[in-house]
C-alpha cells in the first residue's frame, strides 16, 4: 500500500469481493490476474455470457501472457514493479475499453 500511496492512490476504500455469475453479462471484460485465476474464472462464466474472460497482462505487449506476480512474497521493490505493471496495463486497457464504446 506504501508504494501506491507514494504514487498519490488513495486505496483505503477499496474493498475486494467474489465474483458472481452476472458479472459475466454485466461487464465486458472478466479480467484474472494470473492463470490460476484465469483458470478459475473459465469454469465459472456462464456457456451463454458475454464477458470476455482474459489475462490482465494480455492488454500491453510487454505483458502479454504473463501473470502479475504476488508481490507480497517479496520486499517494497517487488510492490513497485507490480504496480508499474498494473499502470501500464491499465492504460493500455482503458484505450482497448474507449474502442469499444466508440
Amino acid at each position: 500500500m506504501l508504494a501506491a500511496m507514494r504514487r498519490g492512490y488513495d486505496m483505503a476504500a477499496l474493498r475486494a469481493r467474489q465474483v458472481e455469475s452476472a458479472d459475466f453479462s454485466r461487464f465486458h471484460y472478466v479480467l484474472a490476474m494470473d492463470r490460476q485465476n484465469l483458470t478459475a474464472l473459465l469454469r465459472l462464466r456462464p456457456s451463454a455470457a458475454s464477458a470476455q474472460v482474459r489475462l490482465f497482462g494480455d492488454f500491453h505487449d510487454d505483458y502479454r501472457g504473463q501473470d502479475v506476480p504476488d508481490p507480497y512474497y517479496g520486499g517494497a521493490a517487488d510492490f513497485e514493479r507490480v504496480l508499474d505493471m498494473v499502470e501500464a496495463v491499465s492504460a493500455s486497457l482503458l484505450q482497448a475499453t474507449r474502442s469499444i464504446v466508440r
